[in-house]
């Protein structure tokens, strides 16, 4: 076990990190935090968004305020599980969404699957319009996210592990494992 007040979980989108971050927030009396729900509130209470899609087509420096102020409430808060990607898609390439100059983790739980599985739940998912990779882009994507993590490590001086969310039931007592007493 790893004593922690800050547990970041990283993934790709439709990983199923949000769902297993609930579960786990709850079994172990923690306060799960996402990342990019934290970033619409304050682009709500800023009236410079309603949707994620709004708060996305805001002009880069506008969206990198944003996401400086969600990390700075994350950082001051305890006992979380924060919920996010740690590596976005975008027009342009891949954008490092990990504020770790902000936020100093304790430990952090990359969540990983099968592309099947990927694919499937981001179609299911209503809630969100996905982006379905193809099986390069996606594995490029998911490699790029554990060289970063372990990137950031040496100079965060976190711990990470990588856990399989081909099970979602083995998956979260996995995590409930690694965080609980």
């Amino acid at each position: 076990m790893v004593r922690w007040n800050i547990a970041a979980v990283v993934g790709v989108p439709g990983v199923g990190k949000t769902s297993l971050c609930r579960e786990a927030a709850e079994l172990l009396g923690s306060t799960h935090v996402n990342y990019g729900g934290l970033m619409l509130e304050i682009a709500r209470q800023k009236g410079l968004a309603e949707t994620d899609s709004e708060m996305f087509g805001l002009d880069l420096d506008i969206q990198h305020r944003i996401w400086r102020e969600a990390a700075l409430r994350a950082s001051s808060m305890s006992n979380i599980i924060l919920d996010l990607h740690g590596i976005d898609v975008s027009p342009i390439g891949y954008i490092t969404s990990f504020p770790v100059e902000i936020i100093s983790p304790d430990i952090v739980v990359i969540v990983e699957s099968s592309y099947e599985n990927i694919l499937k739940r981001r179609q299911t998912d209503k809630s969100k319009k996905r982006a379905l990779e193809d099986f390069k882009n996606l594995n490029e994507h998911m490699s790029l996210l554990r060289s970063s993590v372990a990137a950031f490590s040496v100079f965060s001086g976190y711990t990470f592990m990588v856990v399989d969310n081909n099970n979602f039931d083995e998956c979260l007592e996995e995590i409930v494992a690694l965080l609980g007493e």
